[in-house]
């Protein structure tokens, strides 16, 4: 076996941001030599990582240069060139998750035909190339109102991705290949994070449930357990178990879901990185979903997924109303609140809905912890000077 720690062993990471910085706390707990390549010579992983670098994620030469002083590459956000990481895959440089898994994922029309082709259950829909083509299914009466538009490249943070109730709304969105999804009537939006070495070992974690900001489009608040049907949790973990063998991917995969009003689960979309889902995990499970990446793609043993205690997350994002240097308001107040542990991303500048840090509630009693994330919600904002 490769000897990872205190050793020559490079890991290289693309991508600066706070989920390369969360995976960094794990890497240098085990001392294992990391590489970053951002575009921002301020991303928040800088700080953390053994040697960084400033360059273009969707530039060939920029990533295959880079990859090619790693001994393992992995990435935390699905922006980068597939063709540079498939070419330092017929160099013999080991790249997890594997280009064709985030081939089939970077592009939703592609992902959700994926899921038809192999029996996933998931939300009607069909593709379009422009706005044009779009409108004129509807006119034509091929596609009806309401349904969920989404971008079919580009997304993240809610962005990409709107609900069309009325043929005004239109006129908001871009002019790009989207699909157009059946809006369906949910009772929770549910996630389950599955984990997978090369060996074919696999873990789900439990699964969680997720509250949305309506204007924003993001995650509020994660809740671990989902307060549901034992029966509707077997189902989601065995669902994202069975999409994660048909990605045959290898690191960890967010399966994000809606548990319908019969009590159907549905497949929304996957992340084949660390997900928002599973922040809640670095304080509440027995391996966080940072240190179960490092360990999967580096073909070590799987941790133990189970949770201590009850937790919830909650997302600190910028208010709608400020721009500039950040200020993170009433901090102190939260901090002396029962086991309220805040987590700053390192990003100087706030914008409305940027996500700038998490906090996480740890208690056994899950509806304590709810209430106290509640407080927590109205006690922080994050303002700019």
């Amino acid at each position: 076996m490769t000897n990872y720690f205190s050793s020559e062993f490079k890991l290289g990471i693309l991508g600066g941001g706070q989920l390369g910085k969360m995976m960094l706390y794990e890497t240098r707990k085990f001392d294992i030599h990391t590489l970053v390549l951002d575009p921002s010579s301020e991303a928040p992983a800088r700080m953390a990582c053994n040697s960084f670098e400033e360059g273009d994620l969707m530039d060939f030469d920029t990533v295959v240069n880079f990859g090619r002083k790693a001994d393992v590459l992995t990435f935390e956000i699905e922006a980068v060139n597939v063709e540079a990481l498939e070419q330092l895959q017929t160099e013999g440089i080991k790249v997890f998750p594997a280009p064709e898994t985030l081939r089939k994922i970077q592009d939703k029309g592609v992902q959700k035909e994926f899921y038809l082709k192999n029996d996933i259950p998931t939300a009607s829909f069909q593709r379009f190339q422009s706005k044009t083509e779009l409108t004129s299914a509807i006119e034509k009466g091929y596609l009806s109102l309401p349904f969920v538009w989404k971008a079919t490249t580009g997304g993240y943070d809610g962005k990409g991705v709107a609900v069309i109730k009325k043929m005004e709304a239109l006129n908001a969105i871009s002019d790009t290949p989207c699909i157009a999804e059946d809006l369906i009537p949910f009772k929770n939006e549910l996630a389950v994070i599955v984990a997978r070495n090369p060996s074919g070992e696999v873990k789900t974690y439990p699964v969680v449930e997720m509250e949305f900001h309506p204007e924003a489009n993001q995650v509020e608040y994660v809740i671990c357990p989902a307060r549901i049907d034992p029966s509707v949790a077997e189902k989601a973990r065995a669902l994202a178990k069975k999409v994660s063998e048909a990605f045959e991917h290898v690191g960890l995969l967010a399966v994000e879901m809606f548990q319908t009003r019969d009590d159907e689960v549905l497949v929304n979309e996957v992340a084949p990185r660390p997900h928002n889902s599973g922040h809640y995990s670095i304080e509440a499970s027995y391996t966080n979903q940072f240190e179960q990446h490092i360990r999967a793609i580096l073909d070590l043993p799987l941790g133990d997924t189970g949770s201590k205690v009850g937790g919830v997350m909650v997302n600190l994002v910028g208010d709608e109303n400020y721009t500039g240097n950040v200020i993170y308001e009433n901090i102190s107040k939260i901090m002396g609140m029962k086991a309220v542990t805040p987590h700053i991303y390192g990003k100087k500048v706030t914008r409305p809905f940027r996500k700038m840090g998490h906090v996480t509630i740890v208690n056994e009693d899950l509806a304590e912890a709810r209430k106290i994330a509640e407080e927590v919600k109205d006690s922080i904002r994050v303002i700019s000077e």
